[in-house]
């Protein structure tokens, strides 16, 4: 058996339904539910726009130090992902109206007891463009 299939419909409703849940509490800062997403690990990496970091205690830090607001943007593409039962990967591309700028996001998930936890991301400006995208 191939336990490896892609987009089984159940997992990825379940993955989607947490994906746009931490979706919310990116926009909306909301750190408590942005730290339960990500997993609990001092091998969980994040890196930043210009900042990254190694191990959860390291992103915990990063942003209890980062202003109590939110900001807003605007999914252009979302490439999510589920492999077998316990993967999955989400890639982004956004628009910053704050700032005018496209950005990228990878994300690598697992299912763990505790539920779906990113346990790798990566965020990045993409190639500047002074239109609206």
């Amino acid at each position: 058996m191939n336990d490896w299939i892609p987009n089984m419909p159940d997992v990825m409703s379940e993955f989607r339904q947490v994906f746009d849940r931490y979706e919310r509490a990116l926009v909306a800062n909301d750190v408590p539910v942005l730290d339960e997403l990500f997993y609990d690990s001092p091998n969980t990496v994040r890196y930043g726009f210009e900042d990254e970091q190694y191990g959860m205690a390291a992103v915990k830090n990063h942003r209890a130090a980062q202003p109590a607001k939110g900001f807003p943007r605007e999914l252009l593409r979302t490439a999510l992902c589920t492999w077998g039962h316990d993967l999955a990967t989400a890639q982004v591309e956004f628009w910053r109206p704050d700032v005018q700028r496209r950005g990228r996001q990878s994300q690598t998930w697992i299912r763990t007891p505790a539920g779906w936890r990113v346990v790798s991301a990566h965020v990045s400006w993409g190639q500047d463009c002074p239109e609206n995208p």
